[in-house]
Order: structure tokens, then sequence, then C-alpha cells
């Protein structure tokens, strides 16, 4: 798979998996009332992260916000506070995935540069995954232990001593594990797409020139220098010995 593919790839299913966590945290049935033994069937309850609604059999709904925020669980306060890092995570890798677009040119960005912006976007998208699916993780083990403690409370001795309203998962629970997913799998194929952004660096060594029977030396990348030599400079012969000079040589 090319880079730009890959990159395009995880850019779509980071965005539709943003769009999983935010229809996840807005949805009311996080928990949904279980009717098996439950001997009352004109009356549905189901609750969100924000409100909790009652349905009745006649088709009529009716919701009510929680108006508290000290009076809730503190479990149910760290899903909420979860589930909107990992959607200002996510809205913020989109902003900065969209300029790290390798299809897209924007004035004259380097590949460097998109490739930095990939990484980050990447890594935003991956712990915005890790957020929403840890805090529907944490709501549903809220459920399960309330489910059986409901359980237990009923059922004493072998008989039905009260009746309880007992929940069970409800259909975003489904849709936050699924957008987490894929807010992950994105983030990592955008990590991956990174690699193939990064330029190729290429090492050059000076190397230095000294042109023959002339005193000036070229050295690669720095022009060339000019070169005084005196009468205390050792000369080289041609046959390579070393000469020095004689009374015969100021004659």
């Amino acid at each position: 798979m090319s880079v730009t593919m890959c990159q395009s790839v995880g850019f779509l299913v980071s965005l539709l998996a943003l769009a999983g966590i935010i229809a996840s945290t807005c949805m009311d049935q996080w928990s949904t009332q279980d009717l098996q033994n439950n001997p009352v069937t004109a009356v549905f309850n189901y609750q969100g992260l924000w409100r909790t609604c009652v349905r009745e059999s006649s088709g009529f709904t009716e919701c009510r916000a929680y108006f508290t925020i000290l009076g809730l669980p503190a479990m149910f306060q760290a899903v909420r506070a979860l589930m909107i890092v990992g959607i200002v995570l996510g809205a913020f890798g989109i902003l900065v995935a969209v300029f790290a677009l390798k299809c897209l040119r924007i004035g004259n960005m380097e590949d460097s540069a998109k490739a930095n912006m990939t990484l980050t976007a990447g890594i935003m998208f991956i712990v915005a995954g890790l957020c929403a699916i840890c805090g529907v993780s944490v709501f549903a083990n809220m459920l399960v232990t309330n489910f059986w403690m409901s359980t237990a409370g009923m059922y004493q001795t072998g008989m039905m001593q009260t009746l309880q309203t007992r929940y069970t998962f409800g259909s975003a629970l489904f849709v936050g594990w699924v957008a987490g997913g894929l807010a992950f799998v994105g983030g990592i194929m955008m990590c991956i797409a990174c690699r193939g952004l990064v330029p190729e660096k290429t090492h050059y060594k000076a190397v230095s020139y000294n042109a023959s029977g002339k005193n000036i030396s070229y050295r690669a990348g720095t022009g060339y220098e000019s070169k005084k030599t005196t009468a205390h400079d050792i000369v080289k012969s041609e046959d390579g010995r070393r000469s020095y000079p004689s009374k015969y040589d100021y004659v």
C-alpha cells in the first residue's frame, strides 16, 4: 500500500471513528432496562450520560436531564471525562491530519513537516480511541456490578423478596467500542504512513583537492583558498623524496 493511500485511509477511518465517538456520547441508550422476569412491560427505562428517559407503551417518551454533578457517582463522571477527552483529541487530530495529507499541497510545506504532523495526528487518534474504549468499558463494568447486586437482592433464600429495576448494556456501548477501535486502527495507519513521508537523508563527505603546480587548494563546498609558501616550507620532489634547500639554490 502506497504512503498516500495508507494516509488517506487512516484519515477516513479516524474521521468515521470521531463521528462514532460523538454519536455514542450523545446517545441515551447507555443502559437499558432488563425486561427478563419483569412483569411490568408498559414502562421502559433507559439512561445515558446526560439524561434518563422513560418510554411508555403508548409511544410517549419523557426524558429528564441530570441536574446535579456532585450527586453523580465518581466513576460516572470519569466516564464523561474520558469521552469528552476522546472527542477533543480526535477533533484536534482531524484538524492536524487535514494539513498533513500528502495529496493536498499547501504553500511550500516540506515533506518532513507533513511527516511530523502525520505522526502527531496518529498519536492523537490512538489516545482518543483508548479514551473511548476505557470510558465505555468502565461504564460496562459498572452495569455488570449493579446487575449482579440487584439480582442478589431480588433472590434471597430461593424466593423473590423485592422487585428491582435491573439495567443491561445499551446500543451506545457497542457504538463506543467500535468507534474506539476504529480510532486506534486509524491512528496506527497514520503512524505507519509517517515513515514513508520522511525524506531520505544523504550525507556528503568533504574532500580536498590540491591542484598540482599551483598554490591554490580547492575544498568541496567551501570554494578555494590561496596558499602562501615560504622558504621554510618543505618541498616534495617528483620521486616522493624530501629535499631541503642547499647553498646552490640561492645562486
